[in-house]
């Protein structure tokens, strides 16, 4: 039995709007993604993966949802000081894990000045919309705080899926981390920008990826995607093109340019739908 993955990687609130996009792009196009059998979801692919496999939101009313205007939603930034802090500490780090260890200690230390941990959680659980682990396999990523470690959250976990979510989606520095089980969690996207080897065993694995390059230790989801072929598996994945770059902007935390960035991504999934289908659907 020919069994299929969707990961969905990381990228801001731009990333979540252009993932829906390429979604119903390809759907709108004859080919759907939210029937594999197993979602992998890290940070802004952690929002859209909980809503599509919960199956109880519409592909097309969530794309609709990134076109309304943002509202009272306050935009973020990662700024000079979060990026040099990213950027010191992946020079001096020689695996993932110490990457996510150094992050991490930064993470706690930036948290006093940020938004509460329950206010937070509260915008999560209002983002996604779901309130239980779906039935279909969901795993979500985030990175301890402490360790650097990274966990797959799911729903043997033990942890309420708002919690994962939210965790894979606390960008240090700019959001706080997240208490999970007494410990400290990060955005999964510091391991990994989509963590596609927790895709391992499937046949057909189809990426999706706004962030589409890794950097120093932290793997990218081509590298990640070569390493699953080369175990046997099929794989297409499908990164941001220059229209979606330019809709995306510079900010990705800016709630401003999601509608943007979901129609150009509508456009970009229609126009992958070719290479993405084959893959999914079994063709030569």
């Amino acid at each position: 039995m020919t069994r299929t993955a969707l990961v969905l990687g990381g990228g801001g609130i731009t990333g979540v709007a252009w993932t829906i996009g390429v979604l119903h792009g390809l759907r709108l196009a004859g080919t759907d993604l939210t029937t594999a059998d197993l979602i992998v979801g890290t940070s802004a692919g952690s929002v859209v993966g909980a809503q599509i496999a919960a199956g109880t939101h519409d592909l097309e009313a969530l794309y609709e949802r990134q076109l309304a205007p943002p509202g009272d939603e306050r935009p973020a930034r990662l700024g000079p000081a979060v990026l040099f802090r990213y950027a010191r500490a992946m020079l001096v780090s020689r695996t993932p894990e110490a990457y996510g260890q150094r992050i991490g200690r930064y993470a706690l230390a930036a948290a006093a000045g940020l938004e509460a941990e329950a206010d937070r959680r509260a915008v999560i659980a209002s983002r996604i919309m779901v309130d239980s682990w779906p039935e279909r396999a969901l795993v979500v990523t985030a990175v301890d705080a402490l360790t650097g470690e990274l966990r797959a959250f799911d729903r043997e976990s033990g942890v309420p899926v708002v919690d994962a979510v939210a965790a894979s989606c606390a960008v240090p520095g700019v959001w706080p981390p997240v208490t999970v089980e007494g410990r400290k969690w990060i955005d999964g996207g510091m391991h990994s920008p989509a963590n596609a080897q927790l895709a391992a065993g499937y046949d057909r694995v189809v990426v999706i990826a706004p962030v589409g390059s890794g950097s120093g230790v932290v793997a990218g989801p081509q590298s990640q995607a070569a390493a699953l072929v080369a175990g046997g598996a099929r794989v297409e994945v499908v990164t941001p093109g220059a229209a979606a770059k330019k809709a995306i902007g510079h900010n990705v935390l800016d709630p401003g340019r999601r509608a943007g960035a979901a129609r150009a991504g509508v456009v970009q999934g229609g126009g992958v739908v070719g290479v993405v289908g084959v893959v999914w659907g079994g063709g030569p």
